[in-house]
């Protein structure tokens, strides 16, 4: 069995489909580094320290337009998305209200809206990282086995870039880098899909890994 955050929290959850929603805080900025994931993780800690130990919790980069020079321009509609159970929608709450530094870049966070999550027949993760897996074919075998423990049943696919490569995706963590993929999974039913934005695949969810997002018409929604 694959080791995984989302996996281990859904077998201490008993294997039930718990209640989880969407926190979306509208972010007030001028731009951020393209890969601030560690940066907006060590940030959201220093503000609510518990958050190292809430497992379920997923955390999703802003997004923005790329300048192409390692940055991202904010918008009106940068926002910071974070996936909670239920009872933990007060921890995350705290985030409201607050400014943050990511390196040189300060950004003010709002007051988020909160949204059930809604299932879709095809959800897409921008990055996965499935530890010793950084190779098309095994790691796609990988996510395989990650679906069946969790008794998902979809298609799975790494979707093609615009160089007409498959969409391999770099992660720095301080002095690390990590490979992963992008990766699809279409023709889910109501209840996989659920569960798969809930739970997600893959390891460092905390960082924006395994976040799934409805996929439409080539975007995300």
């Amino acid at each position: 069995m694959i080791a995984s955050v989302g996996f281990s929290a859904y077998q201490n959850a008993g294997n039930e489909l718990e209640p989880f929603v969407e926190l979306c805080f509208p972010v007030r900025g001028k731009c951020l580094p393209a890969d601030h994931n560690y940066a907006l993780f060590a940030a959201c800690v220093h503000i609510i320290p518990e958050i190292r130990q809430q497992t379920a919790i997923s955390i999703l980069t802003i997004p923005g337009f790329a300048d192409k020079q390692g940055k991202i321009l904010l918008t009106e509609q940068s926002c910071l998305r974070i996936r909670v159970p239920i009872p933990q929608i007060s921890l995350i709450y705290k985030l409201a209200g607050k400014s943050i530094r990511l390196g040189i870049h300060e950004i003010q966070i709002g007051i988020p809206e909160i949204f059930t999550l809604k299932p879709a027949k095809t959800l897409r993760s921008r990055i996965v990282v499935i530890k010793g897996y950084s190779e098309p074919e095994p790691f796609l075998n990988a996510v395989k086995r990650q679906l069946d423990d969790l008794e998902i049943s979809g298609q799975i696919s790494i979707p093609i870039n615009k160089k007409g490569e498959l969409s391999r995706k770099t992660l720095k963590i301080k002095r690390y880098t990590i490979v992963g993929f992008t990766t699809e999974i279409s023709e889910l039913s109501d209840d996989d899909s659920l569960k798969l934005q809930q739970w997600g695949i893959g390891g460092k969810r905390h960082l924006g890994c395994g976040y799934f997002l409805p996929f439409k018409g080539g975007r995300n929604v």
